[in-house]
């Protein structure tokens, strides 16, 4: 996917900021709020991922 290292950590380090905030920011409602917290959830998975293939 990505083979420059720089970018690849660039991109890894965005992704997990932005799981990061999905995260604290999820609301407390139920539906909503299950959907916010799992797509914050995948992308900190992708960007630690990512980061490890460094």
């Amino acid at each position: 996917m990505l083979r420059r290292t720089r970018t690849r950590r660039a991109f890894a380090l965005a992704l997990i900021v932005a799981g990061g905030a999905l995260l604290y920011l999820a609301p407390e409602a139920w539906a909503g709020g299950v959907v916010v917290l799992a797509l914050g959830v995948l992308l900190e998975l992708a960007g630690i991922v990512l980061e490890r293939r460094s």
